[in-house]
């Protein structure tokens, strides 16, 4: 099955150290503040998840949507993903595609990412914005020695494929989006994560996403506690994670701003795309 284009716009490959080939799509003026359009990891994910907002965003400032490694348009191989190998992915795009300081919005697990980046590379960042971000939750997740054992098993020849064909047929897929959607999972949406999920190596990062390895545990103080830039959380409700974290984490941190897009269920820039623009202007406008 062909893979078609995420996003109607320029897609460029670029190969970056520690993250391998990268894909990327691109659109927008010359001028103003660069956005990166950061998708979530599951079994399915792809640029398309960001297309709402690079839609909207892309005639009044440059944007790009990266498929992450393992993803979409970039490298598949069999190789170890982790958060560092995804860190590296965020950090070369704006180090050696973007170039200036950017906005960056990351969609659940990726907003671990791109916290890390934003430590690391502080240089790179302007502004974060995390939609239903993951690392705020009550609920434990697997990793260490247990996430690898998980993955020995989950990575075993003729188990890894059945399974991953099972997670990732059309009713399977149709269920899991719908669970994000308080309405119903958009049929296109749908239609590309079957396809982008039906390409050689598509199994690989997501079987180490299964095994809890790409998350950080203690998000929390391990890697938001010291972003210093200017953040803003969207949320409302979420299928797979809580928030209870949250309030106490951004009492005392006057740079988090936290905004509930409601009624949503993890998808608020596909649910509710006005509110979300609107929320994030908002928060733009305040950085001068």
């Amino acid at each position: 099955m062909r893979l078609p284009e995420a996003i109607e716009a320029t897609r460029r490959d670029v190969r970056l150290p520690g993250a391998g080939l990268v894909s990327y799509y691109s659109a927008g003026p010359e001028s103003g503040v660069p956005l990166l359009l950061v998708h979530s990891i599951n079994a399915a994910p792809s640029a398309f998840e960001m297309r709402p907002l690079f839609e909207h965003y892309r005639a009044a400032r440059p944007v790009f949507a990266p498929d992450l490694p393992g993803f979409g348009f970039s490298e598949r191989s069999d190789r170890r993903y982790t958060p560092e190998l995804f860190r590296a992915a965020l950090d070369g795009l704006l180090r050696e595609v973007i170039r200036e300081p950017s906005d960056v919005v990351a969609f659940s697990l990726s907003a671990e990412f791109a916290a890390a980046t934003a430590q690391s590379a502080p240089e790179l960042i302007r502004s974060l914005v995390l939609i239903s971000p993951t690392g705020f939750s009550t609920r434990t997740l697997p990793g260490g020695k247990t996430g690898e054992r998980v993955h020995r098993v989950l990575s075993l020849p003729g188990l890894s494929q059945g399974l991953f064909a099972a997670l990732t047929s059309r009713p399977s897929i149709r269920y899991f989006l719908g669970l994000a959607f308080a309405g119903s999972a958009p049929p296109e949406m749908v239609d590309y994560a079957y396809a982008t999920a039906h390409q050689p190596g598509a199994r690989h990062a997501p079987l180490y996403f299964l095994s809890g390895l790409i998350f950080t545990q203690d998000a929390t103080a391990r890697l938001y506690a010291g972003v210093t830039q200017p953040v803003l959380v969207l949320h409302d409700r979420d299928p797979n994670i809580n928030f209870d974290l949250l309030p106490d984490f951004v009492r005392d941190r006057p740079q988090w701003r936290v905004e509930r897009i409601a009624p949503t269920l993890g998808l608020p820039h596909w649910e509710r795309p006005a509110e979300t623009t609107a929320a994030m202007d908002r928060f733009w406008s305040g950085q001068g």
